[in-house]
């Protein structure tokens, strides 16, 4: 049974799941969505949620893992006082992640149980049907996946354009109100004070805000021993002498070298290391900086899951924030190689895991470069 109030990680869904829920629901009454769709046509605003309907309709495999899903979902009303929102069937679950793609992520006020954001709010309309059995097996699936990436392309191009600056306001869901600007240090980072939305161009613009210059602060940058946190995150864990492919567990969660290297062939290097994992926060910095001084031996990216997460009975309530040993393997990510200036340390691999809506990753180094320690 899992615990609803307990909170996520990360604070990029409620800390209650009861706020969840309604704030799905709330969702579904904004759109007006009518029971009598269902036996209809429904139309979308946007080809990629039509094109994942054309998907589930015609593939019948996908077709019956996606109602199994759904029902195994509702189906936890009856172990959990909280229960499931109201979508009662996959057109619903689409018109409501069609609505999204033309939104921006607002701000919502943290209560007494703790932060209340949803950052994540497709993964929030999903999020009951994710961890289910037939969910485990709807989420792996290549062409179902192939399908998110298309929708989540389309709505980094909304979120990228000036529409999307609409949420950075002074009301009490924007992110100029006087909580949001406590919550993001909104004064660490480079902004206009006297501009409309703090001279951003955009939400993404926004996301990705810079620090100001000397707030980032790099240990002994001339130490080539001393290896910095590549971002501003929190650390998940640290694993010692990790082999290739016997699967090494992390808090329950099984998971090799080499799938999380996606098998490249400097995985041998990487024998007998160390792994050191760690989690960023929704209202965190979100760029990236070299560990190490170092020259760049090899930068790409790799194609993955969006919502998968680990399958656990009923489910990973926090999903996919208690599955991240899991889906380092399996989640679309980027993988950077560095050759260290110290030849103790070595070849050094980056890994940006990215996670449900936050998926899409920006490599802005080539092979070849030399980058210093604590360096974009």
């Amino acid at each position: 049974m899992y615990k609803h109030d307990v909170k996520k990680i990360g604070g990029w869904m409620p800390a209650s799941k009861q706020k969840q829920k309604e704030w799905v629901n709330g969702l579904i009454k904004h759109i007006q969505y009518s029971n009598d769709t269902q036996d209809g046509e429904v139309e979308f605003r946007h080809e990629e949620v039509a094109q994942l309907k054309h998907l589930i309709e015609n593939d019948m495999e996908i077709y019956i893992l996606t109602n199994q899903m759904i029902a195994q979902g509702l189906d936890y009303d009856k172990e959990d006082p909280v229960g499931a929102p109201e979508i009662k069937d996959y057109k619903m679950m689409l018109k409501l992640i069609d609505y999204i793609l033309s939104t921006a992520p607002e701000y919502m006020q943290p209560d007494e149980k703790g932060h209340s954001l949803i950052g994540f709010p497709i993964n929030a309309i999903l999020d009951w049907c994710m961890g289910t059995p037939a969910g485990f097996a709807f989420f792996l699936n290549e062409k179902v996946n192939n399908c998110f990436k298309a929708i989540l392309d389309r709505w980094c191009t909304f979120l990228s354009s000036e529409e999307s600056l609409y949420v950075l306001n002074e009301g009490n869901h924007g992110w100029m109100c006087e909580s949001a600007i406590k919550d993001i240090n909104i004064d660490d980072f480079k902004h206009s004070p006297e501009d409309k939305h703090w001279g951003f161009k955009s939400w993404n613009d926004f996301f990705i805000r810079q620090f100001k210059d000397g707030k980032r602060i790099i240990a002994e940058p001339d130490n080539p021993k001393v290896i910095v946190s590549a971002c501003e995150s929190a650390p998940y864990n640290i694993s010692k002498d990790v082999q290739k492919s016997q699967e090494f567990w992390l808090k329950g969660q099984p998971y090799s070298l080499e799938n999380m290297m996606a098998k490249d062939e400097y995985v041998d290097e990487f024998i007998g290391g160390t792994v050191y994992q760690a989690f960023l926060c929704a209202t965190n910095y979100h760029r990236w900086h070299s560990p190490v001084s170092g020259v760049i031996k090899k930068a790409y990216l790799v194609p993955g899951t969006y919502y998968s997460e680990i399958h656990s009975i009923p489910y990973d309530s926090a999903g996919p924030n208690n599955s991240q040993g899991y889906i380092t393997h399996v989640a679309a990510r980027a993988i950077i190689f560095i050759e260290s200036d110290d030849p103790v340390i070595g070849l050094m691999c980056f890994i940006a895991v990215g996670m449900a809506e936050v998926s899409s990753c920006k490599i802005t180094v080539n092979v070849g470069d030399r980058i210093n320690k604590g360096e974009e």
